[in-house]
């Protein structure tokens, strides 16, 4: 009874170190590779829009596209500081993070405000002076954290994910 015993345990072993660990490796790899090709992609879209000194729709979706082959959902986040070279003549009320240089004050836009602008217009046009940041994050679980968990029984708190962030200055005025 106790040679059955000792051969199931051994089996179950055998098992594990012969499918779950390849399996975690393979996704952690995997995972490494999603993490490249974020980070590349988001400082390929800051670095297109600082160059030409405007945001498109259609660089948008391009870029959520190629982010989104890696398999994974993500959350993405975009902010512009526009300089308004007039703020005493505004009647508008800046934000209040908006940040002096001199008579200058930038007026902050986010995602949402970014957005609505892009469905209306197609295209932002930026000046040179402004800033650019996008942060792209994972917002659901990779099969690496899923293996990862099952392993711990569920007492994984995996707190780690797939992440981007680049920002710059815009270097051209778009028109």
């Amino acid at each position: 009874m106790s040679d059955s015993l000792i051969t199931i345990v051994v089996i179950i072993l055998v098992a594990i170190l012969m499918f779950v660990f390849p399996l975690m490796t393979v996704s952690d790899r995997s995972d490494d590779t999603s993490q490249l090709v974020v980070d590349t992609s988001v400082a390929d879209f800051v670095n297109n829009v600082r160059t030409s000194g405007k945001l498109t729709e259609v660089q948008y979706e391009k870029f959520v596209e190629e982010i989104s082959s890696t398999g994974v959902a993500y959350n993405v986040e975009i902010e512009i500081q526009q300089r308004d070279e007039t703020p005493g003549k505004k009647t508008t009320q800046v934000s209040a993070s908006a940040v002096s240089d001199a008579n200058d004050a930038y007026i902050t836009k986010y995602t949402a405000q970014i957005m609505d602008e892009l469905d209306a217009n197609h295209e932002i046009a930026l000046k040179q002076g402004d800033f650019i940041k996008i942060r792209a994050e994972s917002k659901s679980t990779t099969i690496s954290q899923q293996v990862s968990k099952f392993l711990q029984f569920g007492a994984a708190n995996d707190t780690y994910a797939i992440a981007a962030e680049h920002a710059g200055v815009i270097t051209t005025n778009g028109k």
